[in-house]
């Protein structure tokens, strides 16, 4: 049976409307019909949920699942290529762990797609990729195998470079090297045009292959930075090349809104659910993606996993209401916001026809920490059932 229909659910669609005795349907993985006052189809399997929450699979934009696994240490730790500061040339598609159990800790949270990438060691560290979080198939898994290219300012390129005595040891070396990085792919797009012209063979390189990606607008910079004069840097370079750029973390990024919104980058905010872990996270506030959500400024909400266990996503939301988001605005920072910051907003992030069937039911309310989740669909297949 293919057809499975759940009614009388509280339904969010984060579409713009809240249905007190909605009817949910979906066919081969996509949604068919949602409304309060739907016809069902004779073959149907019906399940009636009495009253019980209905969510958009919940989505974490800056994650590290499946690359850095929580109960290994250096067997299981595939964050960072502490080689050079330079390694765009690597994927984290190549990576992922797909059988990580922080995935069935996802699930469990009704955390149905992540962004998951390399850490934040290297100047260019390589690129990330968009999955779903069930599945032991990778590549039934994977939304988009190359979906950003992760590039890290401030503290820690500085840290660990300086440490082997090499560039950057300062933001001026972080800056220079990501700069000459984009120039030299330039350089090699300009070789490669040349080089196509006259017929002869060209020697590709995997590393600049990636960046004539990001020059060329087809995938974003995924820029690492805390302080808000990290973030003006990257800003002056991605306006120096006419790059996009998300910005992931954004301590302090509450103090150049009017920079974010001339420029419409998006932030996905966090880990805020944290210590204050090194010196450029000493104001981390709450406030932060407040603000900026009230500045009209596109904001995610991330738990960074494994800084924050990827299941507290929804903690995370509740307390951003907690200090003064609007509810609906931070169910939207977990579901619909991160969907369009990844691109995605025509497959996840709300409940409407012919989007994924990624679904959560919970007990309550999905904000409040008494509520848990009953049970969770990933393209329409039950991946998590608590009854």
């Amino acid at each position: 049976m293919n057809k499975t229909a759940l009614i009388n659910g509280h339904i969010y669609t984060m579409a713009g409307s809240v249905l007190e005795k909605g009817t949910l349907l979906w066919e081969k993985g996509k949604i068919t019909a949602v409304g309060e006052k739907e016809t069902l189809p004779p073959d149907a399997e019906v399940i009636d949920l009495q009253g019980k929450t209905v969510v958009p699979g919940f989505v974490d934009a800056h994650t590290h699942l499946g690359i850095l696994e929580e109960i290994y240490q250096e067997e299981g730790d595939d964050l960072n290529e502490f080689t050079e500061p330079l390694t765009p040339e690597m994927r984290a598609l190549d990576a992922v762990n797909p059988l990580d159990i922080a995935f069935r800790d996802a699930v469990c949270g009704g955390i149905t797609t992540v962004m998951t990438g390399p850490g934040s060691a290297n100047v260019l560290g390589g690129t990330n990729l968009v999955l779903k979080t069930a599945g032991n198939s990778l590549e039934k898994m994977v939304l988009l195998p190359q979906s950003g290219l992760k590039t890290a300012f401030g503290e820690n390129p500085k840290r660990v470079f300086s440490e082997q005595k090499k560039i950057p040891c300062t933001r001026m070396g972080v800056a220079a090297l990501l700069r000459q990085a984009l120039i030299d792919a330039q350089n090699y797009m300009a070789k490669a045009e040349k080089v196509a012209s006259s017929g002869d063979v060209f020697e590709r390189d995997l590393g600049m292959e990636n960046l004539v990606l990001v020059l060329e607008k087809k995938i974003p910079l995924n820029v690492h930075a805390h302080r808000a004069d990290d973030i003006l840097t990257a800003i002056r370079i991605v306006d120096e090349f006419r790059l996009e750029m998300i910005l992931s973390h954004g301590t302090e990024a509450q103090k150049i809104i009017p920079e974010l919104q001339k420029r419409n980058i998006p932030v996905v905010v966090g880990p805020t659910l944290s210590s204050r872990a090194k010196v450029e996270m000493a104001e981390i506030t709450w406030q932060t993606a407040v603000r900026l959500n009230e500045a009209e400024i596109l904001v995610a909400l991330t738990t960074d996993h494994s800084v924050v266990p990827i299941q507290y996503l929804p903690l995370c939301a509740a307390l951003a209401v907690r200090h003064g988001m609007p509810e609906e605005e931070a169910l939207r920072a977990i579901t619909i916001n991160p969907a369009r910051i990844l691109k995605l907003e025509h497959r996840i992030g709300s409940l409407e026809v012919g989007k994924d069937a990624d679904i959560v039911v919970m007990s309550g309310h999905p904000l409040d920490w008494r509520s848990y989740v009953e049970r969770v669909y990933i393209n329409g297949k039950i991946v998590y059932d608590k009854l």
